[in-house]
């Protein structure tokens, strides 16, 4: 199994497009993850610069954008059209993938049925695949409930951010293992964060203090990986994914980060790459 590592663009967004692509190709990534800002002179930068790693000196490079709508008070009609604006222009880039924050926790579960079926056609007719993230606040905010959705659309593609699942269901998943493993067959893509019962991420996961909590997410990445191998796939992708503020503890007063978010990005990288195998 060929894994490639992505960075996150999340955190660096007080950088330009060139500047952040030159950061991500300087420290050994094989591509990037990004959400792009409402910043079309931004974007166009990035394209360029892209087209010129590809051309140069990284043919492979990867680009994987993501579809993450503003919280808006709305029909679920009115999200739809959103939706398929976001994921049209997304498009238009021709990205290798597409993560896509899909639907809403209280959406009922046919208005996030009909949800999905509008992004199973825009995948299919762009020939661009869309990757739906596990996280709070979408239809697959919930390991028992994420599996009924699955039940119906047998082939959806999932991006394990499983720490999402540990908040909302406030345990370890210790209790709920087999139906996690139910899921690794939709799983392409993953984020390499730890959380715990209470947040989506530690405030470093490399202390000691949380080395069980680290195991426990190391093993879930290896039994995903492995699944994947055993069913023929031979290219894994994973964005180490710990975040800025507000995922990221704060000093109370001085509000200072509690850990480096980049640097712990880069050691994430280092650590998967020993310990993360097909």
């Amino acid at each position: 199994m060929d894994i490639k590592y992505l960075c996150t663009y999340w955190g660096s967004e007080g950088l330009s497009a060139k500047a952040f692509l030159d950061k991500v190709l300087s420290h050994g990534f094989d591509g990037v993850e990004i959400n792009f800002p409402d910043d079309q002179q931004f974007v166009d930068e990035f394209m360029s610069e892209l087209e010129r790693i590809r051309q140069t000196s990284h043919p492979a490079f990867i680009f994987i954008a993501q579809q993450v709508l503003s919280n808006e008070k709305e029909t679920v009609a009115a999200y739809k059209e959103r939706l398929t604006n976001r994921l049209n222009f997304l498009v238009g880039l021709q990205p290798n993938a597409i993560n896509s924050h899909t639907g809403k926790d209280f959406f009922d579960f046919d208005a996030n049925v009909d949800i999905l079926h509008l992004t199973e056609e825009i995948a299919s007719k762009s020939g661009i695949p869309i990757w739906h993230e596990i996280h709070r606040g979408r239809f697959s905010f919930h390991l028992r409930t994420l599996l009924d959705y699955l039940n119906l659309f047998p082939n959806l593609k999932l991006i394990a951010d499983l720490s999402h699942f540990c908040v909302v269901s406030e345990s370890d998943l210790s209790d709920q293992h087999e139906l996690l493993t139910r899921i690794y067959p939709n799983i392409q893509h993953i984020h390499a964060r730890v959380g715990f019962e209470q947040s989506p991420q530690v405030n470093h996961p490399f202390a000691p203090e949380w080395k069980k909590h680290l195991d426990r997410y190391t093993t879930w990445w290896n039994e995903i990986i492995q699944h994947q191998s055993k069913n023929g796939n031979t290219h894994f992708t994973i964005t180490p994914e710990f975040g800025p503020f507000p995922y990221m503890p704060q000093a109370p007063f001085t509000q200072s980060p509690l850990a480096n978010q980049w640097e712990l990005n880069i050691e994430m990288k280092t650590y998967l790459n020993e310990n993360v195998k097909a």
